[in-house]
Formats: structure tokens, C-alpha cells, sequence
């Protein structure tokens, strides 16, 4: 287990800081994560990767020459914002375009578009490409829903090498998609992880017995089978692999791949010797050629007791590039050049914005109501949040319950400076929605920012809002939910809430009831739809892959937004 640590919620910005103070001869810290410390050259396409903390090396530690030119770091397995990303994109910027890339998790997916979007905004052309490379998490026929784990370093070097070659932008995004496509992983696991201040491992293995198909942020395993030996280990995950070839291998005698044994976190590199003797052998009786094969931790999670193995079939293009130099502080590779004199002008950290939009006075006493509603909205978070993240462990790597405490947190405080300075409803809410997100990261992390955000704009700076401004702001809110997030209900996810929630309370508003009453009412509708959410089975997010076991379970994020709803009824008859 994780011992040494301070306040656990500190610990993502605390290691990235460390990370930092020890590596400077190859990053340098911004806002949001780490960039080389030279700077990219002009003209080179930047590759900007990013995840959760709790995997390094990746991804901070993949910084460097012949490797990304920048890492946009999350709390612990969790998606970075999408402000963070952008943060990271524009120091890492040399005029020719970034690529950014990450692992096909749903707060990634919607963290990293985002991103691309307001670089877009900024006038800096921007590629996203999510890696996708576990097996276990997909059937072949959705291979776009399976989960980015240890096949993400080979995906990357390959893009980075092509950056360093003076690729477009475009180019290095078909070599990314081309390397994705040829890349393919599994693992197996023996105990799981625990996360920094937890008592308790995000889910445990029967002794004798190992999960088979596990995810890297907690996630346990499809299914279990009796503990192998070293050799057995390495015959399932060789089988496993040597299953699904890429559409284009036709079979494996004389085919090249490179190959990556890595270890979870505390599997020793003995053990990853020991099996990585038996894949050698195994595939080179199958006729594949290994090619610069990798054996260590590279993609971890935490102190996770496992192993996966991942192979890239090559070709003659994507074995020069896997082969390419690179200097990093976790991964090395042949010999680089020392680099040129570094004469860049750096990017301006984005300051906070202190000035506010003005505002009419009914809107500043709105404001109160607001600031009152989000206190309520974090504190009843406080008092779920051991609760919340029982629910996520079902089926999810238990994480919800300290997302949302860290999103409430500080939006509250976000939207309480805001307030200080003057400002109205629509504002405070604005506020409000870039601290959740920005703190929280993760799929919640968007949506509750998408939510507050879609309020904020319904509410605006000049009017007193009334019942049916926010029935308004709530409509758009859940179809802004669906649209960035692509559930709908049925899921198993807060859209299941969200959209009766919203639909009651527009329907009850139409009706002439008070918003007190109105929201009452809606209220009553989002417990009953997030108690229903026990009956289903996940078809977004990271429990899809174990949806069985969330079978009488409600969803984690659905009950969180219920009990936040019924907290700001109370606020509502307070302030009515």
C-alpha cells in the first residue's frame, strides 16, 4: 500500500512537484503538468500526452526528447482538465500543431476534446487520438471501447519519433492511428492497489487465484483463474495475444513485433524476467521476431501485484520509429544529440482572472442563493463520500466519492471569491464550473462543469432568475450532459437522473408551481430514477467491462446527483 504521503488529496500536485525538482535536466513544470525543458523546435509537431496520476512512469516520466513534449498530469486516476491540457499544449507549442494523446477512458475522451477545442480558440491547430490497445475490456467488433493501458508507450514513441522526423501534423496522427491499430495488450492480476490514505485495496483476489483482464486505475478483472506458475503466466498471455492479430497479419511466422512485459507495480523485475524468458520463447516458436522488447514498469497503477504484455506488430516504417532514440526520465533509447541552444520565448502562465462581469444587484443576491446551494451540494458530498466510493468499487476503480469531493470543494471556493468580487449568478456558476472540473478532472469533473456552466449562462449577470429561467438552464444542462458525454438513459450513468430530474422540473415549472415546489417535486423523481439504476447494466464508463457486477448496485454517479439535488431543495425553501 501507498505509506508515504501528507494530505492524500494533495498527493498528485505534491509528486508532481517532486518529479520535477529531480528531472530538470529534462522537464521543467507549468500549469497543469511538465514540458521538456528545451524547447520544441520550430516547426516540430508538439506530442502532448496525459492521464492520471498513479501510472508512472507514464506519463510525466515519458517527457522528453524523442518522446512527448509534454505531459498534462490528473489527480490520482484521474483524467487532468481540460484547462490543464491546454495549459500544457501551449508551452509545449512550436508552430506546427498538436497531437494530443491518452488512454480510452471517458474523462480522458471528454477532458482532452475539450482541450482541443479551446486550442482551436487559441489558434493552435490541434489532433486528439486515443489509445485503445486492452483486449480484455472489448470484443473485436468494439475495439473502440476497449481501454488504453500499457500499449499507450508504444503508441506514443511512435508518434513522438515521427514529430521528430518533421512530420505534419496529420502525418503524425496516421502514424499514431496506424501504431493503435497494431497494438494489443493483456493482464492479469494478483492483488490490487490502494490508493494514497485508503485502508483497504480497490478489490481483492481469493488467495490461490489471479484476475484475468484487469484495467489499471483499480478496475478488477473479467474473470479469475487458479494462480499460474511463471511459465503458465506467460502461455496465457501469449495465447491470449497471439488470438486476435491485427487485420492486416496474416499470421505470425516472420512477422516483427515489438514487445512489452510490464509490470503493475509491485510484481519485481526478477518475476518479469522470469516470465518474460517464457514469451521470448513462445513467440519466437510461433515464428514472431521480437524486436527491442521492453521488460519493467512502465504503465502502472500504484502498487497493483501484476503483470500485462503488449505487442506492436511493425512494419518497416513503425520498427525504424520504434527504434528511434529518445531520452526521457524513465525511458532511454539509443543516442541523441546534445541539444541546440535554448532561445525560445516562453509561454505566459495563464493568470487567474480576477475581474468580473458587472452585475445587477437582483443577480448578486441571486448569487447568495448560489453560493448557498453549492455549500449544501459540498457538503453532502462530505458526508457520502466513504459511501459514494463503495458504490464506484463495484464495478469501477472507487473513485468517485473523492472526485466529487475534491470538484464541490472547489467550485464552492471558486464561487465564494467570485461572489467577494461582486459578481452575479451566471458568473459565480461559471466560476464554480471551471474549479469542479478543472480540481476534479474525470468524466464527473466535465459533466458536473458542463452542468453549473449550462446554469451559469441560463442565469446570466443582469436579471433576477425565476422558476422558469432555471428549469431553462437545467433543459440545457442535461442535453449538454448527453451531448459531451454520448449517454443516454438507460447507461447507467447521472444521465439516468439528469434528464427526469430535468424533465419533471420543466413540467412541473409549466405548470405554475413555485421553483421551491417545482424542484421538490423533481427531486423526489431523481432519487426514484437513481435507485433504479441498480436494475441496469453499465453501458458507458469504466464498468462496462464488469457490468455484471454492478447488477443491484446503483450507479455511483447517478446517486451522488440525487442527493445534491435533494440538498438544494432545502436551500431553495431557505431562500424562496
Amino acid at each position: 500500500m501507498t505509506r508515504l504521503f501528507n494530505d492524500p488529496a494533495a498527493f498528485a500536485d505534491e509528486a508532481l512537484e517532486g518529479f520535477a525538482a529531480a528531472h530538470r535536466r529534462w522537464v521543467r513544470p507549468v500549469t497543469g503538468g511538465v514540458v521538456r525543458a528545451t524547447a520544441t523546435p520550430a516547426g516540430q509537431v508538439a506530442v502532448v500526452i496525459g492521464g492520471g496520476s498513479g501510472h508512472y512512469p507514464a506519463f510525466s516520466g515519458l517527457v522528453g526528447r524523442g518522446m512527448a513534449h509534454g505531459a498534462a498530469v490528473g489527480n490520482v486516476f484521474a483524467s487532468p482538465s481540460a484547462q490543464q491540457i491546454r495549459s500544457v499544449a501551449r508551452a509545449a507549442h512550436g508552430g506546427a500543431g498538436v497531437l494530443l494523446m491518452y488512454g480510452n477512458y471517458a474523462g480522458d475522451v471528454l477532458h482532452f476534446g475539450q482541450a482541443a477545442e479551446r486550442l482551436a480558440a487559441d489558434g493552435i491547430e490541434a489532433r486528439t487520438f486515443a489509445v485503445a490497445d486492452d483486449i480484455s475490456s472489448a470484443g473485436r467488433d468494439e475495439s473502440a471501447q476497449r481501454r488504453g493501458i500499457a500499449g499507450d508507450l508504444p503508441v506514443f514513441k511512435a508518434a513522438a519519433a515521427a514529430a521528430e522526423q518533421g512530420l505534419t501534423l496529420d502525418e503524425v496522427l496516421s502514424v499514431a492511428e496506424r501504431a493503435g491499430a497494431r497494438t494489443r495488450s493483456f493482464g492479469i492480476a494478483f492483488s490490487g492497489c490502494t490508493l494514497p490514505g485508503a485502508d483497504h485495496p480497490l478489490f481483492t483476489v481469493p488467495e490461490a487465484r489471479m484476475a484475468v483482464g484487469l484495467g489499471i486505475h483499480g478496475e478488477p478483472g473479467i474473470g479469475e483463474e487458479a494462480l499460474p506458475t511463471a511459465d503458465e503466466a506467460a502461455h496465457l498471455l501469449v495465447r491470449t495475444l497471439l488470438a486476435e492479430l491485427p487485420e492486416d497479419v496474416d499470421g505470425t511466422a516472420g512477422q516483427r513485433a515489438a514487445v512489452i512485459l510490464n509490470g503493475l507495480g509491485s510484481v519485481k523485475y526478477e518475476e518479469l524476467f522470469v516470465v518474460y524468458r517464457k514469451v521470448a520463447a513462445l513467440l519466437e516458436e510461433a515464428g514472431v521476431e521480437i524486436v527491442d522488447p521492453e521488460v519493467g514498469e512502465l504503465v502502472t497503477s500504484f502498487d497493483m501485484a501484476g503483470v500485462s504484455l503488449t505487442l506492436t506488430w511493425l512494419d518497416d516504417r513503425l520498427e525504424g520509429l520504434w527504434r528511434a532514440p529518445a531520452d526521457t526520465p524513465a525511458y532511454r533509447k539509443g543516442a541523441l544529440d546534445a541539444p541546440g541552444p535554448d532561445d525560445r520565448d516562453l509561454v505566459a502562465e495563464d493568470l487567474p482572472d480576477t475581474a468580473v462581469a458587472p452585475a445587477s444587484d437582483a443577480s448578486r443576491n441571486a448569487a447568495r442563493t448560489v453560493l448557498a446551494a453549492l455549500d449544501a451540494g459540498a457538503a453532502t458530498v462530505d458526508a457520502h463520500v466513504d459511501e459514494l466510493g463503495r458504490l464506484d468499487a463495484v464495478a469501477g476503480d472507487g473513485d468517485h466519492g473523492i472526485g466529487m469531493q475534491r470538484g464541490s470543494t472547489a467550485a464552492r471556493s471558486a464561487a465564494t471569491e467570485a461572489a467577494a468580487l461582486g459578481a452575479g449568478a451566471g458568473t459565480v456558476l461559471h466560476r464554480a464550473a471551471d474549479a469542479w472540473a478543472d480540481k476534479a478532472g474525470g468524466t464527473s469533473g466535465a459533466l458536473w462543469g458542463t452542468i453549473l456552466r449550462s446554469l451559469g449562462t441560463a442565469l446570466g449577470d443582469r436579471d433576477a432568475p425565476d422558476a422558469a429561467r432555471v428549469a431553462a438552464g437545467v433543459t440545457e444542462a442535461s442535453a449538454a450532459v448527453r451531448r459531451l458525454g454520448g449517454a443516454e438513459v438507460g447507461d447507467k450513468t447521472m444521465v439516468d437522473v439528469l434528464v427526469p430530474f430535468a424533465d419533471t422540473l420543466a413540467g412541473t415549472v409549466s405548470e405554475g408551481q413555485a421553483l421551491a415546489a417545482a424542484w421538490d417535486r423533481a427531486a423526489d423523481r431523481a432519487t426514484e430514477a437513481a435507485a433504479a439504476t441498480a436494475g441496469l447494466l453499465p453501458r458507458k464508463g469504466r464498468a462496462r467491462p464488469h457490468a455484471e457486477k454492478s447488477l443491484g448496485t446503483p450507479d455511483a454517479g447517478a446517486h451522488s446527483l440525487a442527493l445534491i439535488t435533494r440538498a438544494v431543495h432545502g436551500v431553495l425553501l431557505d431562500h424562496h
